[in-house]
């Protein structure tokens, strides 16, 4: 046992597979969750991945040792303002959430002193969602980032590390700003482009008089399950990213006007030089033990 109480406040799928998880590897002796939709909480305490659930976030939160904010970002002030008043004198805060700057500041001007907040991101993920989409599993061998800040005490951070590396996650330790400057293009525009070219094929549809459904092939089947994940997440995470996905749209542009030139130009040596230093970055992806080396992305 690492708390003797955990809180998370909404078990969508990132939630609920840290129940999972903490049920599974006996992280906590009480697992408690909040969600707004009284179904929800219905739902989590019938598949029993945790003890105890209430749409009342404050008495679910009263005695926790760790409190896991897993709601969208713009829903932050609104939790925090909720339950810091039930914190317990000297608990940990956390979160999942895909940005940190801007969260940061939102949590640290109103969060009592007493209260370690660290947060966490945890990449990882499906395009599914809701507390029957998660599993105990969805962590293991995933990166998790803490982004804590220099005036929160160590033994705080190794707990709290000691804590995701248990959930199975591989974890690092970085500054809020280089965080968000990296999820931007690894994570943030590969997203926003995936929306793009779904919506694309949809824009298109039409003129082309071809069933997008029917006829897609492994690129475009790749794309829409990104674009199927959850849209006020997304919606949310390029809002609050916005400075950093601006730029990575900016330099997405710029080198989708020099492949442009080159097709138009018919300039085969520039398309084929690009291709071959992309090519690299899939194994270098695969060697980083990131994915696997199976056809078809290892899908049966």
């Amino acid at each position: 046992m690492i708390f003797k109480k955990v809180c998370i406040i909404g078990c969508g799928l990132i939630g609920s597979s840290i129940a999972r998880a903490i049920k599974k590897n006996h992280l906590a002796e009480k697992v408690v969750s909040s969600n707004r939709s009284t179904s929800v909480n219905n739902k989590v305490i019938e598949l029993k991945i945790v003890d105890d659930s209430s749409t009342d976030t404050k008495k679910m939160v009263e005695g926790s040792d760790l409190i896991i904010i897993a709601t969208p970002l713009s829903s932050y002030e609104e939790v925090i303002l909720k339950i810091k008043d039930s914190l317990k004198n000297g608990a940990i805060l956390t979160d999942v959430g895909s940005v940190k700057e801007n969260v940061i500041k939102i949590i640290e001007k109103n969060i009592p002193k007493n209260i370690s907040w660290i947060p966490s991101h945890p990449i990882a993920g499906t395009e599914d969602s809701g507390p029957e989409s998660g599993f105990s599993e969805l962590f293991k061998n995933r990166w998790c980032i803490l982004t804590p800040s220099q005036k929160i005490k160590e033994k705080d951070v190794n707990l709290l590390k000691n804590f995701w590396e248990k959930v199975g996650s591989k974890v690092d330790i970085m500054e809020a700003k280089k965080h968000d400057r990296i999820l931007a293009i690894t994570s943030h525009l590969p997203h926003l482009v995936a929306y793009n070219i779904v919506k694309t094929s949809l824009d298109t549809q039409d003129e082309t008089n071809a069933s997008i459904v029917k006829y897609s092939a492994g690129g475009l089947r790749d794309f829409t399950r990104i674009a199927a994940s959850n849209p006020i997440m997304w919606r949310d995470i390029f809002i609050q990213n916005q400075k950093n996905t601006l730029n990575m749209i900016d330099k997405f542009i710029e080198n989708l006007e020099e492949l442009k030139k080159a097709i138009s130009s018919k300039d085969e040596k520039i398309l084929e030089n690009i291709f071959t230093k992309t090519k690299k970055i899939r194994k270098d992806i695969i060697e980083a033990g990131q994915d696997v080396k199976k056809p078809d992305f290892g899908r049966k």
